[in-house]
């Protein structure tokens, strides 16, 4: 861009800030767009697992990764329905590793707006569906030996799920968290978000105590284990409101704590040696499953920089970007006008 424009672009953007009643006084990220003040916590994060990956030698590579991740942000500004201008992330670069920050808040998020892109065709197809929201624990086990304990409940599943009495289920969506214990000990556990007909409210119900039986029998355990059945209770569509609108409104705390991180930051950045080990541990297992009517919803093999970034293509998108780059020492992204893109 030829450098008499610059300070057209730089006027466009004065202006839209003007016109949204925003007073900018610092070169913060969070005080151009508040709504994106999580980045800098997440990635403060990031540092932090990167460091204790750079203290061991076996995962200098995840170091390396984490530390090239989200370094640069660049945001579009995007009109909302009702016309104010505000600040959209249009472009970044993410590392993927597993427990990475930032990169599990925006798989979070990713996978939490991909269920509700296919929640249209799902009330189309199952208008009269219900959904429960299932977890299935065992007993703590050491962190060394968590990836049996891992496997042997990814076994027990697929023995659930042939069940007669999970049969009625139309669709189902499993993740893996993994916490860590007050002792140092490992807490594996299974979110399930379970899409069912109305039939299972009457013909089909299985009781709370059954659901421990048959996870218990699952699992082939010699203890009742720890079993957590619920109700996403539906709502009445407000004067106004879609029934889909309130469907999604109901399912919001299940499928957010459904599609929530693998691992808490705090229990990664706790206690490096079991972070470590949760790592060697956990390498190359699946933490997300899907069958029935949700078997592609999320499409978990589908995950690019595009895809991290949530953006929508717009009309008004005229290709300006505003940068902002991670600050180590302020823990703060702040303005990096020199990766402005005109």
């Amino acid at each position: 861009m030829e450098a008499a424009q610059l300070p057209i672009l730089k006027s466009k953007y004065n202006q839209k800030v003007k016109n949204n009643q925003k007073v900018i006084n610092s070169d913060c990220l969070s005080d151009y767009s508040p709504q994106d003040k999580p980045w800098d916590n997440h990635r403060s994060n990031a540092d932090d697992v990167g460091f204790i990956y750079a203290g061991a030698q076996e995962f200098e590579r995840y170091a390396q990764r984490i530390d090239s991740c989200s370094g640069l942000l660049r945001f579009g500004w995007s009109d909302n329905e009702n016309g104010e201008s505000r600040l959209a992330l249009k472009e970044a670069h993410f590392c993927r590793v597993r427990y990475c920050p930032v990169c599990q808040w925006r798989r979070s998020l990713m996978w939490q707006a991909r269920f509700y892109q296919s929640l249209p065709s799902l009330v189309e197809s199952y208008p009269k569906a219900r959904w429960l929201f299932l977890t299935v624990t065992v007993k703590n086990c050491p962190v060394s030996d968590l990836r049996e304990t891992l496997q042997s409940m990814n076994k027990a599943w697929q023995r659930l799920i042939k069940r007669k009495e999970f049969k009625p289920v139309t669709g189902w969506i499993r993740t893996t968290e993994v916490t860590r214990g007050a002792d140092g000990t490992a807490h594996p556990h299974f979110h399930v978000l379970l899409m069912v007909p109305p039939s299972w409210f009457t013909r089909d119900y299985v009781k709370k105590m059954r659901w421990v039986e048959l996870w218990q029998e699952s699992m082939k355990l010699d203890y009742l284990p720890s079993v957590d059945i619920r109700t996403v209770k539906p709502k009445v569509p407000k004067e106004g409101q879609l029934a889909l609108d309130a469907t999604a409104q109901a399912l919001q705390g299940a499928v957010a704590e459904t599609l929530k991180y693998s691992t808490k930051a705090d229990d990664m950045i706790g206690d490096e040696d079991w972070f470590l080990e949760l790592t060697r541990q956990t390498h190359k297992l699946r933490f997300i499953a899907t069958g029935g009517a949700l078997k592609n919803v999320l499409r978990v093999d589908e995950e690019t920089d595009k895809d991290l970034v949530l953006g929508s293509d717009s009309e008004d998108d005229d290709g300006t970007r505003l940068a902002f780059g991670w600050q180590q020492v302020a823990k703060q992204y702040k303005r990096a006008p020199k990766a402005d893109k005109y």
